[in-house]
């Protein structure tokens, strides 16, 4: 194991329910997400009837980009915590000594969304993980701590 990054071993509070924690943080933000697709689908079915249609071409396009959108926004805030993850005390940190940039914040949703549709069985991973880290939280080189004890942690330093 990396020695900068926090070990389960002596910092368990960092991981304490971190997976139910993600679960629950998932609904809400998917019900987010729910919400700005409805509102983008009336925008845009109200400027198809005003194109006579031609705006309803970008209809497919709105699940994606609503994804991108929300996790951009609050991935890519100072707190790197979409609302959900806020609301239940977690912080998307990276691995590996690397900064969380824009595209770190771009890839990790879209490898999240890709890793459910195609290998959902796959989730179980983090059950195994020593950090508790699903599959696309390896592969971008992330993992998911509790913000609280980390603070803590910090100050007591």
């Amino acid at each position: 194991m990396n020695s900068y990054l926090p070990d389960p071993k002596t910092n368990p509070e960092l991981f304490e329910n971190v997976l139910l924690r993600r679960i629950i943080a998932f609904i809400i933000d998917s019900i987010i997400i729910g919400v700005i697709m409805l509102s983008v689908t009336l925008i845009i079915f109200i400027a198809g009837i005003a194109t006579f249609g031609i705006t309803w071409l970008t209809l497919p396009l709105v699940l994606p980009f609503s994804i991108l959108f929300y996790y951009a926004s609050t991935l890519g805030s100072h707190r790197r915590a979409s609302v959900g993850m806020q609301m239940f005390d977690l912080v998307l940190t990276p691995t590996k000594g690397l900064a969380l940039d824009g595209w770190r914040v771009l890839i990790h949703p879209i490898v999240f969304w890709l890793t459910i549709w195609v290998f959902a069985p796959l989730l179980f991973i983090g059950l195994f993980t020593a950090r508790r880290q699903l599959l696309h939280d390896l592969l971008t080189s992330t993992m998911m701590i509790r913000r609280s004890p980390m603070r803590t942690t910090a100050n007591s330093s």
